[in-house]
């Protein structure tokens, strides 16, 4: 079931007696459970009625006991059950003891007034596993999967419509792009610039420049972005800000150097044919690194990128071996770049 399709039902107060949200976008279990507990649940009786019971502390026999508990004030009780480790087939140096035939029956006759939660956050689940069936075949089911790109724009769209705002393509893309793939970041950025741009106002590219909290990572990209268009000055900007913050020179080049393989990487790949989407599967990055990683390329020559992949090894050597002051190493290996011949 889609997030969509349950807000949905949820809306038209058709609710389940169970649901299983399982996953490892933990903004998606998060939100998935807050919404149905929200319309559950009415806020006066609320703390009466919500529990929650982590199994790698707490047995399944005492969450069933309390599903069983009739509401207090209120038509339902909410019970959420964290953690469920006993529906995969990992080991857990927990020493709980579940009744997991209870659990089967329960599953089989749930309580008409409680409605219980699983909240897995696992990949996969062990559908070898007898309880495992049972609870997919009685339960409404949601999968938070790491998200591609469209349904990350999807959520950071609905953030911003949440916030009252709106967001272009583009600053989604770049947000993205500049922020990672962690969703719940994703959000909390959308938020944050909803409150800066105000009601009704849109949240563009440069809204998204101005007030990102970026990572190493995105840094780094950005500094290889300015080399790409060669604004060498731009790049040393930044790579002295990331010193100040007392970032370690070696990191710092070794992420340079990953970031230049990815672009020959996806240089060569295109050339042999292989689409966008292909490239980002066969070396297990995002689609839209991959969608910026070719357009940079455009900007260099395969031998020109080699040539620099020569010289980020060196210069990588002469830090670690101590031939030359860390700092200096790399301020002489990104002014080196400002000297490479330009593609047009």
């Amino acid at each position: 079931m889609s997030i969509k399709d349950l807000n949905k039902k949820l809306k038209n107060e058709t609710y389940s007696s169970l649901y299983l949200l399982y996953g490892k976008e933990k903004y998606i279990l998060e939100y998935t459970q807050k919404m149905i507990v929200h319309a559950v649940l009415e806020e006066a009786t609320a703390d009466f009625n919500l529990s929650a019971f982590d199994m790698e502390e707490q047995s399944i026999d005492t969450a069933i006991e309390d599903a069983e508990t009739l509401p207090f004030m209120g038509e339902r009780r909410v019970v959420i059950i964290q953690n469920p480790y006993f529906l995969t087939g990992a080991k857990t140096k927990s020493k709980v003891e579940h009744d997991l035939k209870r659990l089967e029956s329960y599953l089989k006759d749930p309580s008409e007034q409680a409605i219980v939660i699983f909240v897995a956050p696992y990949e996969k689940l062990d559908e070898r596993k007898k309880i495992v069936k049972t609870l997919k075949k009685q339960a409404e089911v949601i999968v938070a999967d790491k998200m591609n790109v469209r349904l990350q724009k999807d959520w950071i769209e609905h953030a911003a419509k949440e916030a009252n705002v709106t967001i272009s393509n583009e600053a989604a893309e770049r947000l993205i792009q500049l922020q990672g793939e962690n969703l719940a970041l994703l959000i909390s950025e959308v938020k944050k610039m909803a409150l800066y741009v105000g009601e009704g106002e849109q949240i563009d590219p440069q809204t998204v420049d101005e007030l990102i909290s970026r990572s190493l990572e995105s840094n780094v990209f950005t500094m290889v972005e300015h080399v790409a268009n060669r604004r060498i000055d731009s790049a040393l900007r930044i790579c002295y800000d990331l010193l100040k913050q007392n970032e370690e020179p070696i990191k710092l080049m070794a992420l340079l150097s990953r970031q230049f393989r990815i672009i020959l990487q996806v240089k060569q790949l295109r050339a042999q044919g292989h689409t966008e989407k292909n490239i980002a599967s066969t070396l297990s990055l995002h689609p839209y690194a991959v969608k910026i990683a070719a357009k940079q390329s455009a900007s260099f020559q395969e031998d020109e990128l080699k040539a620099l992949l020569m010289k980020a090894a060196d210069a990588d050597f002469e830090m670690k071996t101590g031939q030359r002051d860390k700092t200096l190493t790399l301020e002489l290996f990104l002014t080196s770049l400002a000297r490479q011949p330009q593609t047009n």
